[in-house]
């Protein structure tokens, strides 16, 4: 053949596998991961919770909001947590989640219904989250004494802008979720709410007697504690028990002067 009439040979090409056309996938959202429990299968069910999706929520007012609760540690009490230095509203908060979960079944028993638990520990953990704007003014100030009712209402009154300001501003549903249970705590208005505003005044005596602090710098005897402490927690008959026995505990050793202590009736339990 004569070489001008050839054509020019093409590069050898490999030979490539035929492909086969795919389905087009939807991306799935990630799923947390969390240890497997015994006898638990591989597949997730539907109680399994799915990270958010990106934008599903406002995380300008939840990145403030969270920010804000952290300064929960920088609030003083005017109790110790030992005896150098004062305890945080943050730690007060814990114990409280803390005194609660482990009493929640004598308050059950007591009550001789089901209590939400779930729901007493979040009372416990934000009803105090406005004093980190308001302050934390001592009980011994708005309690008794002259002045107390107007210093009462102050902060009453104090409190209760920090709450619609803040919870307020977060998205929905916890905004919502928030100013119902700071409502329901400041009203007592459930079984649960009456039991956790309880242990919160039940808690600082505790702690004035595990740290030896006592009641000198509000001059305060047992009888004044009395008056303090039996209204609160006379609704349930273990959390009346747990105050005697601190209030016995600190005048024998010195840390509450001795009083001619009221009675109370430890039969009252909050009831559905």
């Amino acid at each position: 053949m004569d070489p001008s009439t050839q054509r020019p040979r093409r590069p050898e090409q490999t030979e490539q596998p035929e492909q086969t056309e795919q389905p087009e996938q939807t991306e799935q959202p990630e799923q947390i991961d969390r240890p497997r429990r015994s006898g638990e299968s591989g597949q997730p069910d539907s109680s399994e919770r799915t990270r958010p999706t990106a934008g599903s929520r406002q995380p300008g007012a939840l990145f403030a909001f969270l920010a804000w609760t952290a300064r929960l540690r920088e609030v003083e009490r005017h109790n110790n947590a030992t005896p150098d230095r004062r305890e945080s509203v943050a730690e007060h908060s814990w114990h409280l989640a803390m005194v609660c979960w482990a009493l929640h079944t004598e308050f059950e028993r007591e009550a001789g219904a089901g209590l939400d638990l779930s729901r007493m520990l979040k009372l416990c953990l934000m009803h105090d989250l406005v004093e980190i704007d308001a302050g934390d003014p001592s009980a011994w100030h708005t309690a008794d004494g002259a002045g107390a009712a107007d210093a009462a209402a102050a902060k009453a009154h104090r409190e209760e802008a920090v709450a619609r300001e803040r919870f307020g501003a977060l998205p929905e549903p916890l905004r919502s979720e928030l100013l119902e249970l700071w409502r329901e705590y400041e009203d007592g208005a459930t079984p649960e709410a009456l039991l956790v505003r309880g242990v919160d005044r039940l808690n600082p005596a505790l702690m004035r007697l595990l740290t030896g602090q006592g009641w000198s710098d509000v001059g305060a005897d047992a009888a004044a504690l009395d008056r303090l402490q039996l209204p609160r927690v006379g609704v349930s008959g273990t959390l009346t028990a747990l105050y005697e026995e601190v209030r016995d505990a600190a005048v024998a050793r010195g840390l509450l002067a001795p009083g001619d202590g009221g009675t109370v009736n430890a039969s009252r339990t909050p009831r559905r």
